[in-house]
């Protein structure tokens, strides 16, 4: 062992002694190795950075762009609704569905890309169920990394085991050749995590739901339920081909239009009133009807509307679309001693006035003759736009409160079909393998920008750089151990232990050196390691190379024990609070039995002699 070596060894065993530690923080100690190594001499600090241009890397960073794409316009949030509904009240259905969602989706693209575009289906599944992330976190990283052993095309290990076959002169393995061994494992992880869920934080912590008030809250306070009426304007109506201003609904009923909601192509949009509004046949109108004489019938036949139904307590069932706010007049508002008609607040603002509190006492009655006071609260309705709008300029109104449901708005509620098609043509590209992986990832990203399900702002934002931080500073050991001969010690001890042993310890021994390989280098890496490691073996033994190289392609996928063997992994960290041991109470066990299983498996699937 050469004294260059010695150094490289040494660094990396206080890297993951720090790890395990969690001081400093996981990125800030991929950064020092980063900065360290260069000074062995056995890398330069080019090679030390050329992480950062890794296709991998600009892939993952893609990846999330992706994955906020399809939260932005709602997939992923009707994605987590659906897992939710299916599995009702069932933790257990719940991490079933959530675990085989995840192992299917991965199998045909990126596991990693899987993760990016999942964990905020898990986090808004943790929120809506009061669920702890951690208890879906680690399962969800689990079936992602099982995934890989599904297909040719799950993870990049198995594309370079392949092509290291095919180099050997061996054809190569076929799209389903891991199938066989991917599914029972992907049952196997599905019953262990069951068990093993115990082992991680049961209550939510950092995702707890937030204390602002809800809007039912202020449909409660206010005491808004039953004001709200839902009617179509139908082409007999007196309205249709009539602004608002002309009908003055507000004097010569008592009603009041919050929102319109007027067909737009193939779908409807929700748009906020203005004095200039037109009304058109089919419009449906949100009305509040509060402090007026007039019946809903009365009203309904007066302009030949059509009564529909509602699905929510004044309006929250458009939450989407359709906010709240709570307001209040300062004391140089210029609103105080006028009445609500008089203020002309849906001119300024395009905002209603639905609620008017005065101390702790909510108003009751018609507010619109009633006399505005500073520190008045008013609660106000509109479209998000509006409230967002009034927020940045509080000239005569100060905003007090936002609902929680702010935090569910959709920026891209109408691009769901958009994003659907931009992953579907990501994934098929990478099936094609027409172009390269990262290629389709940023085809596909800039899609979704060309087709507003995203913008650039939002796209930096959802990178997550402290992942790929930690990953780029890690990967230069791959190279260190390379060039210092460890690799190489590594294979020739391999050898000399395994040369005479029974087939399926050599097998055996082939996993447990790969997936221990994979604690402290990536997985893909770790491929690139063992493979002619296996198939030198195989080849010393007369033996088919076929099960050696798919023994190193399914442990180098046995990436469970650190949050450094895979992006995976690492890309779960934070939204799972995890810490460096979490990974190895629960992959430890899992990985063993994992090995159990293809060591059984591998040679009964593939023959070792012909």
């Amino acid at each position: 062992m050469n004294a260059e070596l010695i150094i490289v060894l040494t660094l990396l065993v206080s890297a993951v002694a720090m790890f395990v530690l969690n001081k400093p923080r996981m990125d800030a100690v991929a950064l020092i190795m980063l900065a360290v190594l260069p000074f062995t001499g056995v890398i330069s600090m080019g090679e030390a950075l050329a992480g950062f241009s890794d296709p991998n890397i600009v892939l993952i960073a893609a990846l999330f762009v992706i994955g906020e794409g399809l939260v932005r316009t709602g997939v992923a949030q009707r994605l987590g609704d659906w897992l939710t509904a299916r599995a009702g009240k069932s933790e257990t259905r719940l991490l079933v569905l959530l675990m085989l969602a995840v192992g299917v989706l991965g199998s045909i693209m990126s596991s990693t890309g899987v993760i990016a575009i999942f964990i905020p289906v898990a986090l808004r599944i943790a929120q809506s169920t009061g669920m702890a992330a951690s208890r879906l976190m680690m399962p969800m990283s689990v079936a992602a990394l099982i995934s890989g052993m599904m297909t040719l095309v799950g993870t990049a290990p198995n594309l370079v085991v392949n092509s290291e076959l095919m180099r050997s002169g061996a054809g190569g393995f076929q799209f389903f050749s891991f199938t066989p061994f991917g599914v029972p494992i992907l049952i196997l992880g599905i019953l262990y995590m069951l068990f093993a869920r115990r082992w991680l934080a049961a209550k939510s912590d950092a995702n707890q739901a937030t204390n602002r008030p809800s809007l039912r809250d202020w449909v409660q306070d206010y005491k808004l339920t039953d004001r709200e009426h839902r009617v179509r304007v139908t082409s007999e109506s007196p309205l249709v081909g009539k602004t608002i201003r002309e009908l003055d609904l507000r004097t010569t009923s008592g009603a009041r239009i919050v929102a319109i909601e007027r067909l737009r192509r193939f779908s409807r949009e929700v748009i906020g009133p203005s004095a200039n509004t037109e009304l058109q046949a089919d419009d449906i109108l949100l009305l509040d009807l509060v402090g007026t004489d007039l019946s809903p019938e009365t009203l309904r036949q007066k302009y030949a509307f059509e009564a529909l139904p509602l699905s929510g307590d004044y309006y929250t069932d458009r939450s989407q679309e359709i906010g709240m706010a709570e307001v209040m007049l300062g004391p140089n508002s210029d609103l105080a001693g006028k009445t609500v008609v008089d203020a002309h607040l849906r001119t300024r603002s395009g905002l209603t006035v639905i609620g008017r509190r005065h101390g702790s006492v909510a108003s009751e009655g018609s507010l619109l003759n009633q006399k505005l006071e500073v520190g008045d609260t008013l609660l106000v309705i509109g479209t998000w736009k509006d409230i967002r709008q009034l927020q940045m300029n509080p000239a005569h109104l100060l905003v007090l409160n936002l609902p929680a449901e702010l935090d569910e708005v959709l920026p891209a509620s109408g691009k769901a079909p958009q994003a659907v098609a931009c992953l579907l043509l990501m994934v098929g590209l990478m099936i094609s393998g027409i172009v390269p992986n990262v290629q389709a990832a940023l085809i596909a990203g800039l899609l979704m920008g060309a087709l507003r399900c995203i913008d650039f702002d939002s796209a930096y934002r959802a990178i997550h750089w402290k992942s790929l931080v930690l990953i780029v500073g890690m990967l230069p050991f791959s190279l260190a151990l390379q060039r210092t001969g460890g690799v190489d010690m590594a294979a020739d001890a391999l050898v000399a232990a395994t040369g005479d042993a029974g087939t399926q310890v050599v097998l055996g021994s082939l996993f447990l050196i790969t997936a221990m390989l994979g604690l402290f280098i990536s997985n893909t890496a770790t491929a690139v390691l063992m493979a002619p490691v296996a198939l030198a073996i195989a080849k010393d033994m007369h033996a088919s190379p076929y099960p050696f190289a798919m023994i190193v392609a399914l442990a180098a996928s046995t990436a469970f024990m650190t949050p450094i063997s895979s992006p995976v992994n690492t890309l779960v960290v934070g939204p799972g609070n995890y810490k460096f041991g979490d990974f190895v109470k629960i992959g430890v066990p899992l990985s063993l039995a994992v090995m159990v299983v293809c060591v059984f498996l591998v040679p009964l699937l593939l023959p070792l002699y012909k």
